[in-house]
């Protein structure tokens, strides 16, 4: 089994559910972790046999992309996109971390976690 993460992917995106949260925006963390059995063997160094972090990048840029209120929503809008392009994937967790949320009180992040 091999397990591939992508940590800490900085976002600028306007998800939030009241309207100024859509309308300033927010800066996010993302990490995605997934684990598979390889499709071939590693030994050979090609990228087919694997899961490319620079896909998975790019899954979460796209998503991050489109306004959302829940931050549950682009997750498993994430996970749905991993599990469509990397079908052997055995288990996906994409953490989204919403940093300096909106309180009245000082937080460094709230967070959603979606287990795939």
């Amino acid at each position: 089994m091999v397990e591939i993460n992508l940590n800490d992917a900085e976002f600028f995106a306007y998800h939030g559910f009241y309207p100024e949260e859509q309308l300033l925006g927010s800066r996010f963390l993302v990490d995605i972790s997934v684990s598979f059995i390889p499709t071939g063997d590693l030994a050979e160094d090609e990228i087919h046999n694997t899961v490319n972090y620079e896909q998975l990048y790019n899954i979460a840029c796209d998503e991050m992309k489109i306004t959302r209120k829940l931050i549950e929503t682009v997750g498993q809008a994430i996970a749905g996109d991993i599990r469509k392009k990397f079908s052997f994937v055995k288990s996906i967790k994409v953490a989204i971390k919403k940093m300096d949320p909106p309180l009245k009180g000082k937080v460094g992040h709230s967070s959603v976690v979606i287990l795939a």
